[in-house]
């Protein structure tokens, strides 16, 4: 078996130069993500949400994006689960993306707030009904003491629900990271990486550096 530091890939797809892209960081994450839809890459709106307590204490997890536009980038969770608590106390957060199949990452940093009540109900009302129960069975983050505690929560609120609307729980809605900082990383080979980091600045324009490898 090989050493893990043995792995290793060489990267030599694109390149990424200021010349090339976008003076908006917002407009240039649409370029990108545009080329991982025609990509087909498997859960492309995969990101890892990174947290962190007040006291310092990060944590991350997978979360999927719903949404972005010039106001910022949208998921939905459990307002109660272990993000969401970190958040209501120190609402920074950062996401990551990485598209292996194109080389890329980018990372997004930026101050947090909760969407409001009418877009967390559009978006509930549009996902399928077992995920809309499920928002209801699951107290997100919390110890239980086996899997059947959820299977029944799921059975108590689908006879509760029957023949009904399945309303929003006011625990459950979406979040919007207003982005700071942005930044565009293409691979390339030898490690020397290129990479272009977006700064807003107080007058709304973005500044862009690039970042050595």
């Amino acid at each position: 078996m090989n050493s893990i530091a043995d792995l290793r890939k060489d990267y030599m797809l694109q390149t990424l130069i200021e010349t090339g892209v976008e003076k908006d960081a917002v407009k240039q994450f649409g370029q990108w993500w545009q080329d991982a839809i025609n990509s087909s890459i498997d859960e492309v709106n995969a990101c890892t949400l990174a947290t962190a307590t007040l006291e310092g204490k990060p944590s991350a997890r997978i979360v999927l994006l719903k949404g972005y536009d010039e106001n910022g980038f949208v998921f939905f969770t459990n307002y109660t689960s272990n993000k969401g608590n970190e958040l209501a106390h120190n609402p920074q957060a950062c996401l990551v993306f990485f598209w292996k199949e194109l080389e890329r990452q980018i990372k997004i940093e930026g101050t947090v707030e909760k969407v409001s009540s009418d877009e967390s109900d559009s978006y509930f009302a549009s996902r399928p009904e077992g995920s809309r129960i499920g928002a209801w069975a699951s107290p997100q983050s919390s110890v239980i003491e086996k899997r059947e505690v959820i299977e029944e929560n799921v059975l108590k609120y689908q006879q509760k629900f029957a023949d009904q609307l399945i309303p929003r729980p006011k625990h459950w809605g979406g979040y919007r990271i207003k982005p700071l900082l942005i930044e565009f990383w293409q691979g390339r080979s030898s490690r020397l990486h290129d990479r272009l980091q977006y700064t807003l600045q107080e007058e709304g324009a973005w500044k862009i550096e690039r970042l050595a490898p």
